[in-house]
């Protein structure tokens, strides 16, 4: 079943069970996934959608930041809580041990010696990892270490 009719079924679900809280975020992932098709003029694959999906934890992360240094616990939760039922619909996150092994043999593939390179290691990085969820912001650490900035 792909992912968008999964999410749709879900959200029928969620309706009879009356699961209000559930409910909410699936309307909104659909919601988001469908607007994303609109901009683009075309239905998304479930590589795309996973990319809209991960773009929506994203912004979720952030709110759970800027809540919590404004003390306003209750939001943050409120935000974790969705992520938690986005990441239901994600592939399993990268591990760190992936994210070493991946830069480690992007470095010896394209011959990067320096941080220069670094554009060129975190494209193919990046593209080992595609579908799946992943720090960017891990990655860029581990290759300016590995590139000596």
């Amino acid at each position: 079943m792909r992912l968008r009719d999964q999410i749709s079924s879900d959200l029928t679900s969620a309706m009879k069970s009356r699961d209000a809280e559930r409910l909410s975020v699936l309307r909104m992932m659909k919601a988001a996934v469908r607007n994303k098709e609109i901009d683009q003029r075309k239905e998304f694959d479930d590589a795309e959608v996973f990319q809209v999906l991960v773009s929506l934890i994203k912004q979720r992360r952030d709110s759970v930041e800027q809540f919590t240094r404004g003390g306003r616990m209750d939001l943050a939760d409120k935000e974790t809580a969705e992520i938690k039922v986005i990441e239901t619909y994600l592939p399993a996150a990268v591990t760190d041990e992936e994210i070493a092994e991946a830069v480690e043999a992007v470095i010896r593939e394209t011959g990067a010696a320096s941080v220069k390179d670094m554009g060129k290691v975190m494209k193919g990085c990046m593209a080992r990892f595609s579908g799946r969820p992943v720090d960017g912001v891990k990655i860029s650490a581990l290759v300016k270490e590995k590139l000596g900035s």
